[in-house]
């Protein structure tokens, strides 16, 4: 991915920076707009992962909605240009002025956490003698089998309606005139590796359809399985973009829909991680007594994930892309006055000296999207591949 051409041009510019790999992304774009046509399955990107505006532009022209989980996500959203009836809103802590700012502008549908949440949609939707088209988020009580922080299917997790309390839900929501329930909702977390967890997913999906059916002879319009597939940080080169066709056809052998049902998708990571990664100038190789640090211009303000929750990227000198000789080892840290500021410990890295390049490869996910300004740190700048070599023809 990265070549002595490409590190020519990344030398003169001012680091650190986002690099987006525009021919990647456009390749994994239409892999995952093609696996997804076979099944006629419905995408909405989770605009969470990130949130640039050329990056945005360029999923809409697939054709795939968005998924919102804050109000000015879906005032960005509608800013692209996109149909409002392909977005829908998420999240758990939906306030007055978002909903009220979705409910105008007529978007899909809310994906709707608890009944306080729906009596509220309704009292809006009452005010505004509109009726608003809700899903019901389950919480289904399954283990993602990933970090802690990622997962949002079990019952300590603070997301979702508790399928035991679904038959009290459906009662209530058929008191409300001005919310029209279409759909159902789940999202059981993020970084999922393991189809087993899919698996079980569609599993209770089914059970829970067929005890709706039974119980309130429903059938609804809609299912959504959220988001969470993972993608390969410890080695991107080898799975640049995820198996996009496996995951739905695991999906598609798993899952049994009724009669004319659509089902929903809401991709966040698997989207855009592998074409990001984070540029970064190495300012010192400072020695200590029982190791060596390699302090980055780059911190926890322009990628937060290691210091927020441990995770793991690999990080590459791309000054000596032809080197494959790793026998130095060091602590790669940021500049910032915390002891969290550090991207990973013990590192095999070729001989590395001040004023090397870095990448931090698989960033195009909740990196450039979580950047802080703390300590008063200069936010990076995005580039896109195919600028760079426009502007070096």
């Amino acid at each position: 991915m990265f070549n002595k051409e490409l590190y020519n041009y990344f030398f003169h510019l001012e680091t650190p920076f986002y690099y987006y790999d525009m021919n990647l992304f456009h390749d994994s774009l239409n892999k995952l707009k093609s696996a997804a046509d076979s099944y006629n399955y419905h995408i909405h990107y989770a605009i969470k992962a990130n949130a640039n505006t050329r990056i945005l532009e360029t999923i809409k022209g697939y054709g795939f909605g968005f998924d919102c989980v804050s109000g000015n996500e879906v005032k960005k959203a509608i800013e692209t240009g996109i149909n409002p009836d392909k977005i829908v809103f998420s999240g758990v802590g939906k306030s007055d002025a978002e909903i009220n700012y979705a409910i105008d502008h007529s978007i899909f549908g809310f994906n709707c956490e608890s009944l306080e949440e729906i009596e509220v949609i309704n009292d809006w939707g009452f005010k505004k003698q509109k009726v608003v088209p809700i899903s019901l988020r389950l919480n289904p009580n399954i283990d993602a089998v990933t970090h802690k922080y990622l997962t949002t299917g079990l019952p300590e997790n603070k997301f979702g309606i508790p399928v035991h309390f679904l038959d009290e839900v459906i009662t209530q929501t058929k008191t409300l005139s001005n919310i029209k329930l279409i759909g159902l909702h789940f999202h059981i977390g993020s970084q999922i590796r393991e189809m087993n967890s899919y698996i079980e997913l569609c599993e209770r999906v089914n059970s829970i359809q067929d005890n709706l059916f039974k119980k309130h002879g429903i059938i609804l319009e809609h299912v959504n399985l959220g988001g969470g597939l993972g993608i390969n940080y410890e080695n991107p080169e080898s799975e640049l973009i995820p198996d996009y066709a496996g995951f739905f056809e695991t999906v598609y052998n798993h899952l049994k829909l009724k009669k004319n049902q659509k089902v929903h998708f809401e991709l966040g990571r698997s989207v855009v991680g592998q074409m990001g990664s984070l540029i970064s100038r190495v300012l010192y190789i400072k020695k200590g007594l029982n190791k060596e640090f390699m302090i980055l211009d780059a911190g926890m303000t322009d990628l937060i994930r290691p210091a927020l929750y441990g995770a793991q990227h690999k990080i590459q000198n791309i000054s000596k892309p032809g080197v494959k000789i790793k026998n130095y080892k060091y602590d790669v840290v940021g500049p910032v006055c915390e002891s969290s500021d550090s991207f990973d410990d013990n590192v095999m890295f070729p001989i590395t000296k001040r004023g090397d390049l870095i990448a931090i490869r698989s960033s195009g996910a909740y990196g450039e999207a979580m950047v802080s300004q703390y300590t008063l740190r200069d936010k990076p700048k995005a580039i896109y591949s195919d600028e760079l070599i426009n502007k070096a023809g």
